[in-house]
């Protein structure tokens, strides 16, 4: 199904120096703001208080998080636990104060608004617990990475697999960036989309370098250049149609998913766009860079009936 065939092939790689040096500028900038700035880590990660509020009727999560604003609580997170009379609120550690302390102060503004709230647990969740996930978390990254590099060298070959990983940490860290510069919130959901943008990410390089091992097959007489460009053209369509409409369901998320899905929907929008972008300029510049030619790609072999033949044709 092709909505938007182009029928010229576009010299992207072309203009790949270019773009590239776009893509280390913001690279080297991301990092930059990594170390600067490092990032605002939620609860999850730094340790609080974790309520739980029950109401006799359903309880607008909104008016909830708003009492609970104007107590001083800038990173307060707010969202319906199991039922819609349920609330689960997740404070951040502040100076001075107790766990005990800081629910009895949340209740007692609950309480002004609605007498039916009550506390069913109270919680704190240490420093230590917030290690862990980090600690868990990168290891998780690291193994996505691993595995894409393993999957990508068996399916296609080694520079094509060592382009991709280029290109998807190029996708992971300038998300970080973004919440570095910008000192979003950085939580679990938030890792959870960085995880979902590196297949995200591999699944458009796959696409691309399939439809160049195609073209390393077809077209005989093309330069390494003028495939990858073909690769890409002729993938338009369906990148327009693919990635158009799961940013379609990010955009919902966005709007209208309130504030719990807003730093989720938040990168991964970054992550797709960035993601269009590194298959097409980075895992295939990359790839075009470190030699990748057809032989790479499409092993010769002997024709039956003349096995001494030193010009024996390749598989088409």
């Amino acid at each position: 199904m092709e909505f938007f065939r182009i029928h010229r092939t576009i010299p992207f790689m072309r203009h790949a120096l270019v773009l590239n040096a776009v893509s280390v500028v913001t690279f080297l900038l991301a990092v930059f703001f990594l170390f600067h700035r490092g990032l605002h880590l939620s609860v999850e990660f730094t340790g609080g208080t974790v309520m739980e509020v029950a109401y006799q009727q359903s309880v607008d999560v909104g008016k909830v998080r708003e009492t609970i604003s104007k107590l001083g609580y800038a990173d307060v997170q707010v969202q319906n636990y199991g039922t819609s009379r349920d609330i689960q609120i997740r404070l951040p550690v502040q100076k001075g104060q107790t766990s005990a302390q800081q629910s009895e102060q949340v209740m007692s503004a609950l309480k002004a608004v609605d007498p039916s709230a009550t506390l069913r647990g109270n919680e704190f969740v240490g420093p230590q617990v917030g290690e862990e996930l980090t600690t868990n978390g990168l290891k998780a990254l690291a193994m996505v990475v691993v595995g894409i590099m393993i999957y990508l060298a068996f399916r296609f070959e080694w520079k094509f697999a060592l382009a991709t990983v280029l290109a998807n940490l190029h996708d992971v860290v300038i998300i970080l960036g973004f919440f570095a510069f910008f000192q979003w919130e950085f939580s679990l959901a938030v890792l959870a989309a960085v995880l979902a943008v590196l297949g995200y990410s591999v699944n458009e390089s796959v696409v691309i370098f399939d439809r160049v091992r195609e073209n390393f097959r077809r077209y005989r007489k093309m330069s390494t250049r003028e495939v990858i460009d073909n690769a890409i053209t002729s993938t338009i369509s369906r990148t327009i149609i693919t990635h158009g409409s799961t940013q379609l369901v990010v955009l919902s998320m966005f709007f209208f998913g309130g504030p719990t899905l807003h730093y989720f929907a938040l990168a991964l929008t970054i992550g797709i766009l960035f993601g269009i972008y590194s298959s097409a300029f980075v895992a295939a510049a990359i790839a075009m860079w470190l030699g990748v030619k057809r032989e790479d790609l499409v092993k010769p072999t002997k024709r039956e009936g003349d096995p001494d033949d030193p010009n024996a044709g390749a598989v088409v």
